[in-house]
């Protein structure tokens, strides 16, 4: 049989089903979390305004409770990035990325060895048996060099009240043995398949370096996990193969997309997801760059980014990059209405 070819629309709309952003999910944040893949939490509010484009009817107040619940983790996980995960997803996401992390971590401090980092690790133990412990407290008791990568050689979670919306600084930390469970008995290997599994199911088809680069491992590891997979195969319109979760939606292209409001360092804009084409490449350099490497709140229309927003007098204020059509402007200002009560 003919192997199915994904126009650029095609990945488009796969990718927007698959993240809530065509129909929303009628799921708790927790699950909801799992189904994307994670949400990147630098900034805390984008935690809420991620889940709320994404979930039908969710409030603020169900985020801040799924975190205090342990249901919802944050944590220094993929890519050296603080993500909000469901809890199941934690271990799987930690073991798969941890020995990569401490690699690059030793690779910028070059005054610090594994052993170094072993000794703070024995250090910060004892007191994590006592509760959290804050940025400021790990840096008296390490040196702000150490406290700086420790989290790749004791396994940390980001502990509310901190990271949420009501205190959006995530520096109060807790040993993630005791706020989520035991670590599993799991190879690096098992947890690399989990990974590419949720990365395929959540952002779609993809080559097997699209999957690592999402994931912040080599290739080598993954591409193995995913040979070990029963996975749908399609090609691109260059003819490239990828790789895809045979369970998970394909929409026909022409399917509409409807306005949506993403928040600041979204992960359906960044590099790894820019083969569906929601920010065009021209486009990229308007929220991303060396001054604002944190981006910039965005709008969807169509299925494409067309502009920003912003909070002003209550009210979201759009900052559209074209002329909106008509009946483009009716349907984001009725969304933005929406979005302004859950800042409010």
């Amino acid at each position: 049989m003919a192997e199915r070819i994904l126009s650029r629309r095609g990945l488009n709309r796969a990718l927007l089903a698959r993240q809530g952003l065509i129909e929303r999910f009628a799921a708790s944040p927790a699950r909801a979390a799992r189904r994307v893949g994670g949400i990147q939490a630098q900034y805390a509010p984008s935690i809420y305004i991620g889940l709320w484009s994404r979930c039908r009817g969710l409030e603020r107040a169900a985020v801040t409770r799924a975190l205090d619940r342990r249901r919802l983790v944050q944590a220094t996980l993929l890519r050296a990035t603080i993500h909000a995960v469901a809890a199941e997803d934690y271990w799987p996401f930690a073991i798969a990325s941890r020995e990569r992390g401490r690699a690059l971590f030793l690779r910028t401090r070059r005054s610090l060895t594994g052993d170094d980092m072993r000794a703070a690790a024995e250090l910060l133990r004892p007191r994590l048996a006592e509760g959290p412990v804050t940025r400021r407290g790990m840096e008296e008791l390490l040196g702000r060099e150490r406290a700086a990568g420790v989290g790749f050689w004791v396994d940390l979670v980001r502990v509310p009240p901190s990271g949420t919306w009501e205190r959006r600084r995530a520096d109060r930390y807790g040993d993630a043995r005791a706020w989520v469970g035991p670590e599993p008995a799991m190879t690096p290997e098992q947890a690399t398949a989990h990974v590419a599994r949720r990365r395929l199911a959540a952002f779609g088809p993809a080559t097997a370096a699209e999957v690592a680069d999402w994931a912040g491992l080599p290739v080598g590891p993954v591409a193995a996990a995913l040979a070990g997979m029963d996975l749908r195969r399609l090609r691109d319109e260059d003819g490239r193969e990828l790789l895809d979760d045979p369970r998970a939606p394909l929409p026909d292209p022409q399917t509409p997309a409807p306005p949506r409001f993403l928040p600041t360092w979204d992960a359906v804009l960044l590099v790894h997801a820019r083969r569906a084409g929601i920010l065009r490449e021209e486009d990229r350099p308007r929220i991303f760059s060396t001054r604002t490497p944190h981006s910039f709140p965005t709008f969807v229309v169509d299925g494409t980014v067309a502009g920003t927003w912003r909070t002003a007098g209550g009210r979201v204020v759009l900052d559209p990059w074209r002329r909106l059509a008509a009946a483009e402007q009716r349907a984001l200002e009725d969304e933005g209405e929406r979005l302004a009560l859950l800042v409010a």
